[in-house]
């Protein structure tokens, strides 16, 4: 493949040197087309069809080279062959000529740039994938933007060569008829100017915009097509702006922002206000994990300089704890709340009935109808429990019914190594559970990179937490009065005894049951509803957000899309605004904790990004030391040779807190030198931040400047030469290995 490339590059060199050096843009100047007009004329009435191939030949390979002299060649097809003949030639050799330029990009630099940049190219990509057609299109009407360097970029994407070639063939025919048609007058056009006036610009302008009307035009015709069996249901007036399906993260955040803009927005919700959150998910599971790290924390008391601390409780009255704060923080989500804001709270059980009406049934079993100009879809997700044979005997736990435990389980089964099952193991085993945990993949929290899984792995198991990783659950059975688990693992069975289950193995989204087959909205490979970048299902007055949307499943993405969907249904006829993925954090409240936002070494290997890896070990960090919690580390990747920010890992105290900085920096374009260059409190763990961009800021010093650093201070000293400075500067440039080696990899 390299001796493929290499040769292409070779003969596309020496073709365009032979151009240069036979004279060949003297030959395409405007003059000298003008001086020639004649001769080609009689050659052409002579040799008629040998002057076209020639002249084919010739059109192909400066378009294929992109040299420049196409627009004149244009011209002098219509000086010599006359409108129609002169713009079959040309449109076909023009696209013939721009597909080979095409293919010639694609074949030496697509794979390279796809490789280096293709975390940055992933929405450019999935545009092109999904329009790439139109987009061409409309660039070949507008001529401002040069057909070659179309040609070449468009190359590096991944449109279809047909396609490419189709679909230039017909953009690049108006423009080709307005040259050629000019170039019939070629005789009495003294240059290019004239071709260009105002006018013949302006509709050049005019045929750049057609697209974009025509675009609009296919999009109502789309919303007509889809429309057209409800178009005997469409109200002439609606009680509502915005009906809200679901009152977790994303549905009460779209419900707040409808009411501050106000618009009259009913939220409907069939179980209880807050949703996963406040009731299963972030709230209890947080209250939790504060009373378990509690009670570690007193079995270190000798790290603490105490004798000991005796700490009795009763596990009844920790899951009682976990329910009050749940109370307490239940206001904030309340209907009472919701109603004094402006927003019709409704509770039942919600189903779309057509593209503007939402039947509700309440609990009694009376339904009313509402009816609404747009509809946001906020149905959350429920915990998946796979059907593994056995597991329904079991009677298995989930994050939504654990939390009415009341005794604690002797032995507790914990399926799943990702975020709810690491909280909730660590957590069962600190309250005095034996815990064993099952993860079918080769580690736990497979997201994270491996040294990352491996700190938390470690962690467990000096708690007592038994972590079988690479074991995949077969079946669940009693043997001998006892409840087993048989999973495989390395070819073999293994036997697992439990008293409890409890599944955390994900959350599955809420797709079914409220209306989505009845109006044929389609879901995705992974089960969430089919949204577009404007969060819009296939009725473009139906949005959806959160959980059920994808593609992350945090409570903070829910919000985070809300507002994208809330906009967009109550002003999206004016503007539209695309949902905006490109630093989404998040956490897993283990201990250590551990926080990410961007790209992890792991990722952006398998990606081929390449990057710098700055490591600053939070063990070493004062305030770490003094607090008994020296562990973990602050792992930065930066695109190599500059300071700007891909992604961040941090494992350790307080990582959920600490990685805000770093979020704040990639969302406003900042380097790590602006926050090498900010105070940070002494001392606070949140200088770990800071050292770790002095680790970045030292693997920037070279070999050759440490070197005259040293020479120069020595002189400084009167123990050198000014000679040795002037030598070590002169070499500076020389060395660029890094003077710190060891801290950048």
């Amino acid at each position: 493949m390299k001796a493929g490339r290499l040769l292409v590059v070779v003969l596309a060199v020496m073709l365009v040197a032979a151009f240069f050096v036979a004279g060949g843009p003297r030959y395409l100047s405007f003059e000298a087309i003008k001086a020639q007009q004649a001769t080609v004329a009689g050659i052409y009435a002579s040799h008629r069809f040998a002057t076209i191939a020639v002249f084919f030949a010739l059109y192909v390979g400066v378009t294929a080279l992109s040299l420049p002299g196409a627009a004149l060649m244009t011209l002098l097809a219509g000086a010599i062959f006359g409108l129609t003949a002169g713009t079959v030639i040309v449109s076909f050799a023009s696209s013939i000529g721009a597909t080979l330029a095409f293919l010639a990009s694609r074949f030496l630099l697509r794979d390279w740039v796809q490789a280096r940049f293709g975390a940055r190219l992933a929405g450019i990509n999935a545009g092109i994938a999904r329009e790439g057609g139109f987009y061409l299109f409309t660039l070949r009407l507008i001529p401002a933007i040069p057909f070659f360097a179309i040609n070449l970029l468009m190359g590096l994407t991944p449109i279809r060569t047909l396609t490419f070639y189709l679909v230039s063939q017909a953009g690049m025919l108006a423009g080709t008829v307005v040259y050629v048609n000019a170039g019939t007058e070629l005789a009495r056009i003294d240059s290019l100017r004239g071709i260009l006036s105002p006018g013949l610009l302006g509709a050049f302008v005019l045929l750049g915009v057609f697209p974009l009307m025509a675009k609009k035009a296919v999009d109502m015709v789309k919303a007509r097509r889809v429309y057209a069996k409800w178009r005997h249901a469409k109200p002439r007036s609606f009680d509502n702006n915005l009906v809200v399906i679901g009152a977790g993260s994303g549905g009460l955040v779209s419900a707040y922002i409808a009411a501050a803009v106000k618009a009259r927005v009913t939220l409907v919700e069939k179980h209880k206000m807050g949703g996963d959150c406040l009731n299963f998910g972030c709230v209890p599971s947080k209250a939790l994990i504060r009373s378990a790290k509690f009670l570690a924390h007193a079995r270190r008391a000798g790290e603490f300089g105490m004798q000991g601390a005796d700490v009795r409780f009763d596990f009844a009255d920790v899951m009682e704890r976990v329910r009050a704060v749940v109370a307490r923080v239940e206001p904030h989500d309340s209907v009472a709340r919701y109603t004094g804001l402006g927003v019709d709270v409704i509770a039942g059980e919600a189903k779309i009935t057509s593209p503007w009406t939402v039947e509700v049934r309440a609990a009694d079993g009376a339904t009313r109808t509402l009816t609404t100009r747009s509809i946001v879809i906020a149905a959350g997700a429920r915990p998946l429990v796979p059907p593994i044979p056995g597991l329904a005997d079991m009677a298995p736990l989930t994050s939504d019914t654990v939390w009415d435990l009341r005794v604690l389980p002797r032995r507790l089964l914990v399926l799943g190594g990702g975020p709810i099952g690491c909280e909730l193991a660590q957590c069962f085993a600190r309250l005095g559970a034996q815990v064993t945990q099952v993860e079918m993949a080769p580690r736990i929290m497979g997201r994270e990179d491996p040294e990352v899984s491996q700190m938390v792995m470690e962690r467990f198991r000096a708690e007592g937490v038994n972590v079988l990783v690479g074991h995949r659950a077969k079946e669940f059975r009693v043997e001998n009065g006892e409840r087993v688990l048989i999973a495989e693992h390395d070819g073999r069975d293994v036997t697992i005894a439990f008293d409890t289950v409890l599944c955390a193995l994900g959350r599955t989204p809420n797709v079914t049951g409220y209306g989505l087959e009845e109006l044929g909205i389609p879901v995705t490979k992974m089960r969430t509803v089919e949204t577009n970048e404007y969060l819009e299902t296939i009725y473009p007055n139906i949005y959806a957000c959160g959980d059920v949307a994808g593609p992350f499943q945090f409570t903070h993405t829910a919000a985070h899309q809300a507002w994208y969907a809330a906009v967009n249904a109550l002003f999206g006829t004016f503007r539209r605004f695309k949902a905006d993925y490109a630093v989404i954090p998040w956490a897993t409240f283990t201990e250590p904790e551990v926080a990410r936002v961007g790209l992890n070494e792991s990722e952006a290997r398998d990606k081929g990004i390449p990057c710098a890896v700055h490591v600053y070990g939070i063990d070493d960090l004062d305030r770490a030391i003094a607090d008994g919690e020296a562990h973990g580390m602050v792992k930065v990747l930066t695109a190599p040779g500059t300071d700007r920010i891909l992604g961040v890992t941090i494992v350790g105290e307080h990582a959920g807190d600490l990685i805000a900085e770093y979020v704040m920096a990639m969302k406003h374009g900042l380097g790590l030198n602006k926050i090498l260059g900010t105070i940070h409190v002494y001392p606070t763990l949140a200088e770990a931040n800071k050292y770790a961009a002095g680790v970045w800021k030292r693997s920037t010093v070279t070999r050759g400047q440490q070197a005259f650093l040293d020479a120069f201070q020595a002189w400084r000293r009167g123990r050198g030469s000014a000679g040795a400075v002037l030598g070590r500067l002169l070499g500076m440039g020389r060395d660029k290995r890094p003077a710190y080696a060891s801290e950048h990899h």
